[in-house]
């Protein structure tokens, strides 16, 4: 197994230190905290692989704080976080030396990716071009995804459904957001189908709206007395099925150490926004198509 990323973040919200290295540490990161510039010079003794530096600091701010760090570890590389107004001050970091900057908030989807952009960077010579990896490297880890039992209840299911958008935590620096769909898989952890917020509502649609009827009843269809209480009626009649009733078949399945590319192939062919992720036989993840979006990003840069 690869050796943990270890990230120093540097920033002065104690909400954001918090929040930030519970969701990085899900990830797979191992996380220092500095409440200041001065704190982070102090941390560098514990060799943190990548650093996470706020412009915005008190005392010494992260230009300051930036130059110290060049001074001491000159190959560390040190991402710079800044504020939508900030963006001629981040460009400025990055000529002193900064790997690369990230506007706040900031998506940790897009962040995790930056971190470990960094880190192989930090470790490879200028010269060295991008390395192409696995869908392992870029999946959402299945401990980060809802799983549910195909007997749960429509009503529990959206209860839970919108859990994975309440227990995503945000501050100024970062956010996470939820996932939109739940795995649906059995006592043995194999996925049975997937729920996602279109299968929902295709349940609610009445299937008399798609049965043959007169020319003349398209004009009663859809006018505002006959849609008027249709939506919260046909939630409440059908709270109580079972998930297993309506949800979306099993997602394709792609091995964990397969290549990107073949991963893009699948999504494509298949019209497929997610694929599930196995590794010797057993659920790992989800890759989704803004997870590729994203890898895409860091080849950009790698140009």
């Amino acid at each position: 197994m690869d050796k943990k990323i270890k990230v120093l973040m540097v920033d002065d919200e104690e909400r954001f230190r918090a929040t930030t290295s519970k969701i990085l540490t899900r990830r797979g990161f191992d996380t220092i905290m500095a409440e200041s510039g001065e704190a982070a010079l102090e941390k560098l003794a514990e060799n943190p692989d990548v650093i996470i530096l706020d412009i915005k600091l008190p005392g010494m701010d992260g230009h300051e704080t930036l130059k110290e760090i060049k001074k001491q570890k000159p190959d560390l590389p040190v991402i710079m976080l800044t504020g939508h107004g900030a963006l001629p001050s981040a460009r400025q970091a990055h000529e002193q030396g900064a790997f690369d900057y990230l506007t706040k908030p900031c998506d940790i989807d897009v962040l995790a990716g930056k971190i470990k952009e960094a880190c192989h960077h930090g470790k490879t010579s200028g010269n060295e071009k991008y390395k192409e990896r696995n869908v392992l490297s870029v999946m959402i880890p299945i401990h980060d995804y809802t799983t549910l039992s195909g007997e749960t209840s429509v009503g529990d299911a959206i209860l839970e459904l919108r859990k994975s958008f309440k227990s995503k935590v945000s501050s100024a620096s970062i956010m996470e957001t939820g996932h939109r769909s739940v795995l649906v898989v059995d006592r043995d952890k194999k996925v049975q189908g997937i729920l996602a917020i279109a299968d929902l509502l295709k349940m609610i649609l009445p299937g008399y709206l798609f049965a043959p009827k007169p020319s003349m009843a398209d004009a009663i269809q859809y006018s505002p007395m006959f849609w008027e209480g249709m939506f919260a009626k046909e939630i409440e009649q059908k709270a109580t099925l079972k998930i297993r009733d309506i949800m979306s078949p099993a997602p394709f399945i792609i091995d964990g150490n397969a290549s990107l590319m073949e991963a893009a192939y699948l999504m494509i062919k298949n019209n497929a926004r997610r694929v599930v992720v196995l590794s010797s036989g057993d659920l790992v993840g989800i890759v989704r198509e803004q997870d590729l979006f994203f890898e895409m990003d860091r080849v950009m840069v790698c140009l």
